[in-house]
């Protein structure tokens, strides 16, 4: 057996997400809506679980609270923060092709010609916003105007001195939020990289002015290590530090966590000191007062903010490429050669968790398998499958990532032991059914990212 690729064309990514449920085209019935998906049965799972990790990872700790704050928003809100006036892209128009791009497209920024065409023929760059804009009542007119909000922070920062107050929370402290956000995109691409329909991992830090570079390298740490807690290779990650030209208005300073995706180094998530630009912006268009009170220095000041912002949609998309590997092996029947393409997920994070293949259809297999499984359920998810050869089974058990396949045969009648297989190196164990449960937890928590379950 030889590893043969890693993951080197997104095209194949699409095509296992389709055929093997993980992400589908939105409305595909319809031909489709541009840059937007929908997760399958395997997709929502995954999914599910990368929110699970991440808010355990953030929640679990005695200083941060989570929220679950409203889309939609008080318009006076994106009017404080910026986005109303300044939450743009510059865009230009070629009057030969009728393309739209942006300014920092590549082609045009280097030598002032359309990416699609090639002409010369363009129009002016031109600022266009990118929230959607709705309407709120009966009415469609400018009072009624309310946005889909373009991203999460600002429902925490609006919330703040409501969770500092109920909390009981003193300086420094988090809140955590996960929910969706919506951008009106003009150059979307890379399949989930970059949509209209998104998914924020969000969380705000309030720290006391002069600690927030401390805790700005704590958390640009800790952010790092969850990747590779959760089986990221570290190979693929890197931090970039944004320069002047990059540097947001309101930023001391930002860090970008990159990943290495087949289309090139990408931002998979941002970690920003946000100095008190938020607090202070809300405090005066607002007229509330959102000091802290220091108690034991009888301080007041308006709290900096370290912000840590993960797009679930991109960690999910990094988490498949990472995972996705091919080998050549033998066929575990025919001993003919083949590429065997393997989900390598962390068992934290994989779909699936177990397999259950009776060897036969037969119902004096099928129904004993069927009644192992049933003592799983309730943990994990799992699978049951009696269709097609056992390597056809192991096979398309490797390719949703699923860790471990515990397979039933006759043997097992008389013996009450299963074979337990093992995702990535193929080993295969016998374990008695009564110590089957525990087996199959020990070897999920001691995953080990190197040599497999």
């Amino acid at each position: 057996m030889t590893e043969k690729t890693s993951l080197n064309d997104m095209q194949k990514l699409v095509s296992l997400s389709k055929r093997r449920g993980f992400v589908f085209q939105s409305s595909e019935i319809y031909g489709g809506i541009n840059a937007c998906w929908d997760y399958g049965p395997l997709g929502v799972e995954l999914k599910h679980n990368i929110k699970s990790a991440w808010w355990n990872a953030m929640t679990r700790r005695p200083d941060i609270d989570g929220i679950d704050a409203a889309i939609l928003m008080h318009p006076q809100v994106w009017k404080s923060s910026g986005h109303v006036d300044g939450f743009t892209d510059p865009l230009v128009d070629c009057k030969k092709c009728k393309a739209r791009f942006r300014t920092d497209n590549e082609i045009y920024s280097k030598e002032k010609k359309c990416p699609s065409c090639g002409s010369t023929d363009l129009s002016e760059p031109r600022n266009f916003n990118l929230m959607f804009k709705t309407f709120m009542g009966p009415l469609e007119d400018a009072a009624s105007v309310v946005y889909l909000r373009p991203e999460t922070a600002q429902g925490i920062y609006v919330n703040y001195q409501n969770v500092q107050v109920t909390a009981r929370r003193k300086i420094p402290f988090g809140i955590a939020q996960i929910g969706k956000a919506f951008r009106n995109e003009i150059t979307p691409g890379n399949f989930i990289f970059r949509t209209r329909e998104f998914e924020q991992m969000e969380m705000q830090y309030f720290v006391k002015p002069g600690t927030d570079e401390k805790w700005m390298s704590d958390w640009k740490e800790r952010r790092m290590q969850w990747y590779l807690d959760h089986g990221f290779k570290k190979q693929n990650l890197q931090y970039h530090q944004h320069g002047e030209g990059e540097l947001a208005h309101y930023a001391k300073a930002a860090f970008d966590i990159q990943y290495k995706f087949p289309f090139g180094w990408q931002e998979l998530e941002g970690i920003h000191n946000r100095t008190d630009f938020d607090l202070g912006r809300h405090q005066q268009a607002s007229k509330k007062n959102l000091e802290y009170f220091e108690e034991a220095t009888k301080e007041k000041f308006i709290p900096y903010i370290i912000e840590t912002s993960a797009g679930c949609d991109r960690s999910l998309l990094a988490c498949m490429c990472d995972a996705y590997a091919e080998e050549v092996t033998q066929d575990e029947e025919t001993k003919k050669e083949e590429v065997r393409v393997i989900m390598r997920f962390h068992p934290k994070l994989a779909p699936v968790k177990v397999a259950f293949l009776p060897l036969s259809k037969k119902e004096e297999l099928s129904k004993p398998t069927q009644k192992l499984q049933e003592e799983f359920v309730e943990d994990m998810v799992t699978q049951y499958d009696e269709s097609s050869s056992i390597g056809k089974r192991y096979r398309r058990q490797d390719e949703i990532g699923t860790p471990l396949c515990v397979t039933m045969d006759f043997e097992s009648l008389n013996d009450k032991k299963v074979t337990v297989r093992h995702r990535d190196s193929m080993k295969q164990d016998r374990v008695d059914m009564s110590q089957l449960k525990e087996y199959i937890q020990k070897k999920l928590k001691n995953f080990n990212s190197e040599a497999g379950v």
